[in-house]
């Protein structure tokens, strides 16, 4: 029999509770093991450039690596994702960056390195992407943005752990322990993960509403007790509709303000974040003294997260962005003119934690918002792909940057992309606090008429 109610009325109208819980914590394991493995980057390249394995162009050809793997694993995550599930892909991903990951720490040389990070690139890419649009398929709208600022305080608290454990381990152990941990952390997150649910949203987009229905009756079943009757919305799958209705005129602007937000915080985290450690090197600091500033500096990461979930619902996602954006970019001016490296460390913690705090806002809740579930992955893929293809070429410009004129220009860079995002955000965007994702679908959208085998209540 047919349900008569939709899964997204059935999920909206859930009391939070430890189900939502411990999806929480089998995405968030995953999220932080992806993250910690791109952020071991900046201790492990400043080490490796001491120790004379590399220099600064190879620094920025094993970035680059990274970011052409990040861009087939994001581009595939989103078509595989919408495809064939959310499970099938976010477990496959850390397969293969898991295992990418154990097999840097017996690399030979620097270039084999490289290979082998362009392998952990795919499945780094295709995490980022699945798991903050999964979280809030789940998640009541009340409550969304903020546990998807939960989820990006998980993800975020990577960036500290990566640099203090490399501040301890890499001095005493080298830099080969870092890839170790990485990649035994991620396989143990892929055999947790085996027993999480499918989103009942993707199944029933396709078609498979009574899968759909069961995994939801397990979900009630948790509660034991009578439970809110749902909203009344027609139960319907949609056809697919291809990566087209992206560019088509219902959705552009979405398209388009996703992938400047991605774009964005791409420019900020791998045009300035992971560039710190090495900046200090090569300012004369030991490898022992440029972990230790960059890992207070780092300590903005969790804050900046937990910001978005003190202000995700409160202030909404666009108008947080914008501001946040406009104070981030002030910080970056203030870097540049501090007079020592103690005040630069102190300036480069605020600009760390509003950076983080626009991963809660934009990347973790609002681009996956943006989209309907049938192309939400798609959406979110396509934007986190542009993302990761600026991030190709960042790093070449920051050599040539830092080569012209040292962080000032680098700098530069930054604010001139935080300034960008805040108008596009403030000018273009829209609000999607505490509104279901169903009611978020685009005005005029193609997808919206549903599928001859649709059932109605």
């Amino acid at each position: 029999m047919a349900p008569t109610f939709s899964a997204g009325a059935r999920l909206d109208r859930l009391p939070i509770s430890g189900f939502h819980r411990r999806i929480l914590w089998l995405i968030g394991a995953g999220m932080f093991f992806d993250s910690f493995d791109i952020y071991l980057a900046g201790g492990i390249l400043g080490a490796l450039v001491k120790e004379g394995w590399s220099d600064l162009r190879l620094n920025a050809a094993f970035l680059s690596a990274t970011f052409i793997g990040m861009v087939i694993g994001s581009f595939s995550a989103g078509i595989l994702g919408d495809r064939f599930g959310r499970r099938f892909t976010y477990q496959a991903n850390l397969m293969i960056f898991g295992l990418a990951s154990l097999a840097a720490v017996l690399a030979p040389d620097m270039w084999s390195l490289i290979v082998l990070r362009f392998f952990m690139g795919v499945g780094l890419g295709a995490e980022i992407v699945i798991g903050y649009a999964t979280i809030g398929e789940f998640i009541p709208p009340a409550q969304r943005g903020r546990w998807a600022a939960y989820l990006s305080i998980i993800t975020n608290t990577a960036l500290f752990a990566a640099t203090l454990v490399g501040y301890l381990v890499i001095p005493a152990f080298g830099w080969r322990a870092m890839f170790a941990i990485a990649g035994f952390g991620a396989l143990a997150v892929w055999y947790a993960r085996k027993s999480m649910p499918e989103s009942p949203r993707w199944l029933e987009s396709v078609g498979r509403t009574e899968e759909a229905d069961r995994v939801l009756g397990q979900i009630e079943a948790t509660y034991g007790a009578r439970l809110p009757a749902p909203r009344r919305e027609a139960v319907a799958a949609r056809p697919d509709p291809g990566l087209k209705i992206l560019f088509g005129k219902a959705v552009i602007r979405r398209t388009l303000l996703a992938t400047v937000i991605n774009v964005m915080i791409n420019v900020s985290i791998y045009g300035f974040v992971a560039w710190v450690p090495t900046f200090l090197v090569q300012q004369g600091l030991s490898v022992g003294s440029s972990l230790g500033y960059t890992t207070f500096m780092s300590l903005g990461g969790p804050v900046g997260a937990c910001l978005g979930a003190l202000i995700a619902e409160r202030l909404g996602r666009r108008n947080g962005l914008t501001i946040t954006s406009l104070i981030a970019a002030l910080l970056g001016v203030a870097y540049t003119l501090a007079p020592s490296i103690a005040v630069a460390t102190a300036f480069g913690f605020g600009l760390f934690t509003c950076i983080y705090l626009m991963v809660a806002l934009g990347i973790a809740a609002y681009i996956p918002e943006l989209f309907p579930t049938e192309y939400r992955l798609r959406g979110t893929g396509v934007a986190s792909t542009a993302g990761r293809i600026a991030g190709i070429f960042i790093p070449q410009a920051v050599v040539w940057l830092y080569a012209s004129g040292g962080v000032v220009p680098v700098l530069a860079m930054l604010v001139g992309a935080l300034l960008l995002q805040a108008l596009c955000v403030g000018l273009f965007g829209i609000e999607t606090r505490n509104r279901s994702l169903e009611d978020l679908r685009p005005d005029h959208d193609p997808a919206v008429a549903p599928a001859p085998a649709a059932v109605e209540r």
